[in-house]
């Protein structure tokens, strides 16, 4: 179906019928006939199959099977980084033009097909319907910016200054060329997003491609894989392998063959790439996204509703599993009474439950792991602090089988506390009362991450402020659709400070291509 409402992550609401019952077509057809399939890995342009196999059941009902897919080897990732360094020249040396036209149709057919796509999303991830068409649509932006980007940039060749008084015939370039080999790691929560914007980014600056996803995920790793193997690409250009992080995931850090990587992941996980990328004979790139602890300020001056409502969407969308969530909210005193009620009623009355319905807000988090993290968490949540709004796991009717949990928000901790200093990935919000703006800051900055961060107050001056000072790379003022949440392609670039990333770029916004590209500086006479 031609999408004729589009759907991004500041739309509040879709009461649009003919979109919800294409939605309703698309949940069943997939849930009749994706349901269980053996999905491959991607090798050197083959289909290829492992000896073992592992099973990926459904957050929101874990009876249902969703797919088998590969237990990839040490051997598998080596073969795909073996074939992508062979394909390497070749695809080097293909027009960029031709790079684009192939990004390009894919964007398309992702959007061709958004609808299927988004619907194995809500079954495998357990996010709501906006939430999972939002991802898919952004996916294809965030393809077809990168392909715009190339084109605009003439592939990242440019005439330098010709004014040399010694030889006039002198001419200088400023060529951008790419590394080579690039790993591509991504995580489960945005399993399409962040697997298919690197694969494209490496893919049109022209480096090959080794791509491993989430286990959580591989039914979603192998949808955006399949994407890329059907398109028509020479064989080794692109790779998609699956399996433990123990073996394949290893093999893709340690690998000396290894030109670059983008991982998306935790702190401890994106530390070790990125000292990985510093050993060896040279120095390698790494773009690395470690998360964040995103804080939230109110003012005195702030509109309590609006700030009410784009905190609880940035906290609690997607059952607070995402970087960019909203999980500490610091509020002047002077108003702390008056938001904590609007957002406490709000939060109450969100619609939990199976998410491929319409009217559910809160689906389930990813597994059985979060689910136990989630129950020890809020133990440690009302031993030390106020629960003030949920904090229970849900078990009744059609949420039985399933990892359903209501939205918490908490007061009364310290500052040093786990909850308020760890990246929980959880539904849990901590909330603290501020006497000044200068106390708020000084709290929301003391973290060692730094990706996004929100502002509520209706004085200019006041949220001059709040961006001149606060550590972070993604920031908003005033956003009720998302007050930490909610970047898109072309329109906000997304990335972290701190401990939240590596490149001090972000992604879907100007320079992002440059970070998959090395200079080379050409003089030529005559």
């Amino acid at each position: 179906m031609a999408q004729k409402f589009k759907v991004t992550y500041a739309t509040m609401s879709a009461d649009n019928e003919e979109l919800q019952s294409a939605y309703d077509q698309a949940v069943a057809k997939v849930k009749a006939e994706w349901f269980g399939a053996e999905v491959p890995m991607f090798i050197n342009g083959e289909k290829v199959y492992a000896a073992e196999k592992f099973s990926r059941y459904s957050p929101i009902n874990t009876d249902w099977l969703l797919c088998q897919a590969q237990k990839g080897t040490t051997d598998h990732a080596k073969q795909a980084i073996a074939a992508a360094r062979e394909a390497f020249p070749g695809w080097k040396n293909t027009p960029w033009q031709e790079r684009v036209a192939i990004i390009r149709n894919i964007a398309e057919k992702i959007s061709d097909n958004s609808l299927e796509l988004s619907a194995i999303m809500i079954f495998e991830v357990g996010k709501n319907r906006l939430e999972a068409l939002g991802e898919v649509e952004e996916t294809a932006d965030l393809l077809r910016w990168y392909a715009d980007q190339m084109e605009k940039n003439n592939g990242y060749v440019r005439t330098l200054g010709k004014n040399n008084p010694d030889d006039p015939k002198e001419n200088n370039f400023s060529v951008l060329s790419p590394f080579g080999v690039w790993v591509v790691i991504s995580p489960f929560n945005f399993p399409m997003a962040l697997s298919a914007a690197p694969i494209a980014a490496a893919l049109v600056t022209g480096n090959t491609v080794v791509f491993k996803g989430s286990s959580d995920t591989p039914y979603d790793g192998w949808k955006t894989a399949e994407l890329f193997a059907e398109a028509g690409l020479p064989a080794g250009v692109f790779n998609y392998v699956s399996g433990p992080g123990r073996t394949v995931g290893q093999e893709l850090q340690e690998n000396p063959d290894i030109d670059g990587w983008t991982f998306t992941g935790s702190y401890d996980v994106g530390m070790t790439v990125v000292k990985t990328a510093a050993t060896g004979r040279y120095p390698r790139p790494a773009i690395i996204e470690m998360g964040g602890k995103n804080p939230t300020i109110v003012s005195k001056t702030a509109d309590t509703t609006k700030a009410a409502t784009g905190v609880m969407r940035a906290a609690f969308g997607l059952d607070g599993q995402k970087c960019s969530a909203c999980s500490r909210v610091y509020v002047q005193e002077e108003v702390y009474d008056e938001f904590k009620a609007k957002l406490a009623q709000i939060t109450a009355a969100i619609k939990i439950g199976d998410p491929t319905r319409r009217d559910v807000f809160m689906g389930t988090v990813v597994n059985k792991n979060a689910y136990q993290d989630y129950q020890r968490f809020m133990d440690k949540a009302r031993a030390d602090g106020t629960v003030l709004v949920g904090g229970n796991v849900l078990t009744e009717g059609d949420m039985a089988k399933g990892y359903f949990v209501e939205p918490a928000i908490v007061e009364g901790l310290p500052e040093d506390h786990e909850l308020v200093k760890t990246e929980l990935f959880l539904p849990i919000l901590h909330l603290a009362k501020v006497k000044t703006l200068d106390e708020a800051m000084a709290k929301a900055n003391d973290t060692d991450f730094g990706l996004t961060a929100g502002f509520f107050g209706e004085d200019k001056a006041e949220v001059d402020w709040f961006f001149n000072n606060i550590q972070a790379g993604t920031t908003y003022s005033n956003r009720a659709a998302g007050a930490t949440t909610g970047a898109w392609p072309g329109v906000q670039a997304f990335g972290g400070w701190k401990g939240s990333g590596s490149s001090g770029k972000g992604i879907g916004g100007y320079y992002t291509l440059p970070l998959y590209l090395h200079e080379q500086s050409r003089t030529l006479i005559g």
